[in-house]
């Protein structure tokens, strides 16, 4: 990652405590959760052939 970008994000309650718990889980924080998952449809977009 070149550089990090701060942004605002509203979600539904249901899906926050989803992500913290999954978070939780697998030890880790709720940011790094998130990009773990984002970073991990990133990697199957392009596996995919489709352009970001």
């Amino acid at each position: 990652m070149d550089h990090e970008v701060r942004i605002t994000l509203r979600l539904p309650g249901d899906l926050h405590s989803w992500l913290v718990a999954q978070a939780k889980s697998a030890r880790r924080s709720l940011n790094s959760e998130i990009l773990h998952r984002l970073e991990g449809e990133c990697a199957t977009a392009e596996a995919d052939g489709e352009s970001l």
